[in-house]
């Protein structure tokens, strides 16, 4: 390190022993439900970014601050500027989480964050607040004299507003320009196997919804003749894959990755699947999951079974999302998605369509300085190599990130795994896991500004 030189044991000794006091700040920070979604208290989303402000504070980072981010909460930005001829590294995480959903299904209380066999339990562990994590144990490690310049940006709405974010970056370029950039909000297919995504798919949302009648209708006296809106919305939906659980949607064909993915065998058991019930779609897992489009349906309004009531629905919604593979265009796909849920509609039913939510994808290049650097530090942290991996996920900021840095390098990596369970009941961290990718981190920092002297 320029004017204060860190070898690699010291880096990894100082990891190691700033990780019971990381694992505390875990766990503190899993204990606030900063959930940033509407009809949610804001107090503890705002509790969250002075948390993260305080984190961040320190690691020895000379400025630190929370800043406004139009119709969002705030982002929490901090930065150190670089020794003479160094690059300087973006730091990107986000601090809101997903909602819970039913308490009944936790094992442990969502926001009591709990440490089990290794591993700490609560919402937002893995998703993304190890990434928050993450970060600050590996800046600890240098004590304030960073081998590169450091910006670092932690969003407060990525789950359910990230493209706020998209726009302050395109309107604020100076502030979070680097050489590299670092967005710890993925991981490794499992506990202890490095890797590096370097590929996203996009996405695409919309509401979707069927009005027949001016009101319900009473089943008895109207069933058998009044177009019931549920049915045809169901008609509608199934219509968009076939038996196989192939797209049948015109124009979006199937992909293909480079890459290897999951075996059936890890897949199945990951994912939870059942004796007996099949995988949907063909071609490889890794096509399916990480090069093709998808299409899954995440919300009904319809009467709930408890609440059901003897009556023709007059009015059915369904929100509906679209992966889409990363040369594909959200908006072209959600209009072929549309247009076809349109066509097959039954009965000359009303169909609206609202709420759209449109995010790019992300091919990756996997050379250069900063990656070569990265694949010596995971090398040493993980004990092997990473390999390259998709995600079926949506991160619209990187493509925003490209856009406006070309000549940057970014790097996705973290601490969560496949078996993490985020966005479901029972997320977790492992501990260990946490570490190495903190210690990957440092590494980095240190590998990449001695490479580019």
């Amino acid at each position: 390190m320029r004017g204060n030189v860190v070898t690699p044991d010291e880096i990894e000794g100082a990891v190691a022993a700033g990780l019971p006091q990381a694992v505390e700040d875990l766990k503190r920070l899993v204990a606030i439900p900063s959930v940033a979604f509407p009809g949610h208290p804001e107090e503890p989303v705002r509790a969250a970014a002075a948390a993260t402000e305080e984190l961040l504070r320190s690691t020895g980072l000379p400025h630190v601050r929370q800043i406004p981010v139009e119709g969002s909460f705030p982002a929490v930005y901090a930065e150190a500027p670089a020794p003479p001829g160094a690059p300087t590294v973006l730091l990107y995480a986000h601090y809101d989480v997903q909602p819970a959903g039913d308490p009944a299904l936790w094992r442990t209380p969502a926001f009591e964050p709990t440490e089990i066999d290794g591993a700490i339990h609560g919402r937002g562990a893995a998703d993304d607040k190890s990434g928050v994590i993450s970060h600050v144990a590996a800046l600890r490690a240098f004590q304030g004299r960073f081998p590169v310049g450091i910006k670092v940006i932690i969003e407060g709405q990525e789950e359910y507003a990230g493209e706020r974010l998209e726009t302050f970056v395109e309107q604020n370029p100076e502030l979070l320009r680097a050489d590299a950039i670092i967005v710890a909000d993925c991981g490794n297919p499992s506990v202890g196997d490095p890797a590096v995504t370097t590929s996203l798919r996009g996405m695409g949302a919309f509401t979707v919804e069927v009005r027949t009648l001016k009101e319900s209708l009473h089943s008895g006296s109207f069933g058998g003749a009044a177009p019931d809106a549920l049915a045809a919305l169901i008609r509608m939906l199934s219509a968009l894959h076939d038996d196989h659980g192939d797209i049948r949607v015109p124009g979006l064909p199937r992909g293909s990755f480079l890459g290897s993915g999951p075996s059936e065998e890890e897949f199945r058991a990951t994912a939870g699947v059942l004796d007996g019930v099949s995988l949907v779609g063909s071609g490889s897992l890794a096509d399916r999951l990480w090069a093709s489009y998808a299409i899954t349906v995440t919300g009904l309004d319809v009467p709930t079974v408890s609440g059901a009531i003897n009556a023709v629905q007059a009015v059915a919604r369904a929100r509906v999302t679209v992966r889409v593979p990363p040369a594909g265009d959200p908006k072209t796909t959600v209009d072929a998605v549309v247009d076809f849920l349109r066509q097959v509609a039954p009965w000359g039913v009303e169909v609206h369509v609202t709420d759209y939510v449109l995010g790019s994808g992300y091919l990756a290049d996997s050379g250069g300085a900063a990656r070569a650097a990265l694949n010596r530090a995971m090398e040493r942290a993980f004990g092997r190599p990473p390999r390259d991996v998709g995600a079926g996920g949506s991160i619209p900021l990187v493509s925003t990130l490209v856009k406006q840095f070309p000549a940057a390098s970014i790097l996705l990596f973290g601490a969560e795994d496949d078996d993490a369970s985020i966005h479901a009941p029972n997320e977790r961290v492992n501990v260990e896991e946490l570490r190495r990718t903190a210690l990957a981190e440092a590494l980095f920092l240190q590998e990449y500004g001695s490479a580019t002297v």
